[in-house]
């Protein structure tokens, strides 16, 4: 049965997509089948894998809102093994559209239900907000990682999220935990990188990352090109970064890599 595994931040800006994107890939280097789930009205997820909205019969939107099937709604991406459900900007209306459907916190999961064991893992870009669409992406989710930015601000909010997980655990979602927090974004060169990795251990411990990922020009340009850092520059460091991120998740979780 595939792992679902949500990855969330209300605060913007801190590489979520980019970790999305990148960490999917990776697992599918790694010999995963993977689905990616771009939840995000940005459809930034979508159009780093270079796929256009006419490319998609239908989309996140349309599984949320008018009870499409999640199987059949993918498209295959650039990575062999991975495929996306993409967005559209329609995704913006999908809160207002739900808010009085009966367990409408629960929509996303009953979906995911008959194609989790199609996947080894599941992938979730949640929206940088803590609303419906996040609380769903939480509810369906087994775990949730966390990205955080090396910068002055990057454990503001993070305490927000950690509330809204504790309130789902019990009422909506029992078995969801913390996969752990990754450091996006670091410079080894600054001592305030440094320090917020520290202060992040600090705080939790084994749930961060061993794996950090650094800031890197190959991997803020290959979104425009519609691909993963993997297959744009492999050799690129934030490229190698994902792809021990993902060894490092597979190894948590006990999981052989299947990589020919």
């Amino acid at each position: 049965m595939g792992k679902i595994i949500a990855i969330a931040n209300q605060k913007g800006g801190v590489g979520k997509t980019t970790t999305a994107i990148n960490l999917a890939a990776s697992l599918a280097a790694e010999g995963m089948k993977v689905l990616i789930i771009d939840a995000d009205p940005q459809a930034n997820a979508t159009s780093g894998y270079g796929i256009k909205p006419q490319q998609m019969t239908s989309s996140i939107y349309e599984c949320l809102v008018d009870d499409y099937p999640l199987d059949g709604s993918q498209v295959a991406t650039c990575v062999e093994g991975l495929d996306l459900i993409g967005s559209r900007i329609d995704l913006a209306g999908a809160e207002l559209e739900l808010i009085n459907r009966p367990n409408r916190e629960r929509v996303l999961a009953n979906l995911l239900a008959p194609i989790k064991d199609k996947y080894d893992y599941i992938l979730i870009d949640c929206s940088p907000s803590l609303g419906l669409i996040t609380v769903n992406a939480l509810t369906a989710a087994d775990s949730v990682i966390i990205p955080v930015q090396a910068e002055y601000f990057a454990l503001e909010g993070i305490s927000k999220l950690i509330n809204t997980i504790r309130i789902i655990k019990p009422k909506l979602n029992p078995k969801l935990e913390i996969e752990g927090f990754l450091l996006t974004m670091y410079d080894a060169r600054l001592r305030l990188a440094n320090q917020i990795y520290e202060e992040l251990k600090g705080h939790f411990a084994d749930m961060v990352f061993n794996t950090v990922i650094p800031r890197n020009i190959r991997l803020s340009e290959a979104p425009s090109h519609g691909l993963p850092a993997l297959l744009y520059d492999a050799e690129s460091r934030g490229a190698t970064s994902h792809i021990s991120l993902a060894r490092e998740i597979l190894s948590r979780h006990k999981v052989q890599s299947r990589k020919s």
